[in-house]
């Protein structure tokens, strides 16, 4: 998927999203429907982290008539064409998910106290695991590096420092 437009948050955008997402449904034998766009537009104008109860808010204010299942049905497809991760960041919580497909190779800061995510990215940590893999002669495929604490305003109001 190299040579797509990007939005501001180095995802493709909802429309070529679109044009990606119906080639893969055809190739299953599926129709392109008003309402998968629908979840397409709402979850790549997003630019967030989403579970699905929240896309289904977003997609109901554009249309109320668009069913729970439709929602949960478009974003397993969106995942099954690379086009969306799901992601588990907490014990209590449900599933999020995050626009895919050409973005770069990101990490996550997780706020234990409010839950917000802060993507980062850090080339000496990307070489100290490229390095430690080789080390080990062990090699890599994928990875994920998530940190876990307080968020700088949840820090100040406990009192902890950051």
């Amino acid at each position: 998927m190299t040579g797509r437009a990007r939005n501001e948050y180095g995802t493709i955008d909802a429309q070529r999203a679109r044009v990606e997402l119906s080639r893969y449904i055809a190739s299953k034998g599926l129709k392109q429907t008003r309402q998968r766009d629908l979840v397409v537009d709402a979850f790549f104008s997003a630019g967030s982290h989403l579970s699905v109860e929240e896309l289904i808010q977003r997609v109901r204010r554009r249309d109320a008539r668009v069913s729970s299942a439709t929602v949960y049905r478009t974003m397993r497809l969106l995942c099954e064409c690379g086009l969306a991760s799901a992601r588990h960041f907490h014990d209590e919580g449900g599933t999020l998910y995050e626009p895919a497909g050409d973005r770069h190779h990101h990490d996550h800061l997780i706020c234990t106290r409010c839950h917000a995510i802060v993507e980062f990215d850090d080339e000496s940590i990307e070489e100290a695991q490229r390095a430690i893999a080789l080390r080990h002669g062990f090699e890599v495929h994928s990875h994920k590096h998530e940190l876990y604490g307080l968020c700088a305003r949840c820090s100040k109001q406990s009192g902890d420092v950051v």
